[in-house]
């Protein structure tokens, strides 16, 4: 797949890692001038093709946003449109401000963002489990120790590639429901920070919460 990856921080550049080592052609981009990232990506992500935002957005056929929640309106919404968008951000106070300034309590933040790229199919995927075990648990389809990555979605089609690309990634899929069941793999949610198999995933989805140990 020609993948797009908008944001260039620790999930951004995790992502790129994967997605180049399975073969996928990766246009990677920040909020800044491509030549800012060149570097950092030569370094990090040789084989990345380093664009501004706009380009990702224009020459991928999907696209992960994996930039601060609060930044969303920084899209290159135009761009956008009719593209399929894996919505891997959170909501974090600390870094986003107060949630009532920007997303209502009453919807997931990938539904918030479906509304506001109202021309694009936005799937949730890829935020639940940290860059740190996205980077150290990838794993060959078949593997007894493979973990899982939970989406949600509206468009079946949709849900459908994002389920080939997480696989290719290193991580068995697993479908929980429409959008608006994203909402348990935000922070504070029973799926928020699980890094586990589809079985136990599956658990999580419906709400149950870790038992500590």
């Amino acid at each position: 797949m020609n993948v797009g990856i908008l944001g260039a921080g620790k999930v951004g550049i995790v992502l790129a890692q994967l997605a180049v080592a399975a073969g996928h052609t990766v246009f990677l981009a920040n909020s800044r001038p491509p030549e800012s990232l060149r570097l950092t990506a030569a370094v990090l992500v040789p084989g990345a093709v380093v664009v501004s935002a706009q380009e990702a957005a224009t020459q991928a056929d999907i696209i992960i946003l994996a930039l601060p929640f609060g930044k969303y309106a920084a899209l290159p919404k135009d761009a956008l449109k009719g593209k399929l968008v894996i919505d891997a951000m959170n909501y974090w106070w600390e870094v986003d401000g107060a949630r009532d300034d920007i997303l209502p309590d009453d919807v997931s933040s990938s539904e918030f963002i479906q509304t506001y790229l109202r021309d694009a199919r936005v799937i949730k995927a890829l935020s639940h489990i940290g860059y740190h075990d996205l980077h150290d648990y990838h794993r060959p389809a078949g593997a007894p120790d493979r973990k899982a990555i939970a989406i949600a979605g509206d468009d079946a089609a949709g849900v459908a590639v994002v389920s080939k690309l997480v696989d290719s990634l290193g991580f068995d899929p697993l479908y929980i429901g429409v959008l608006a069941k994203g909402k348990v793999l935000e922070p504070g949610g029973a799926g928020f920070g699980v890094n586990v198999g589809v079985d136990e995933l599956q658990g999580y989805a419906k709400g149950y919460r870790r038992i500590a140990r």
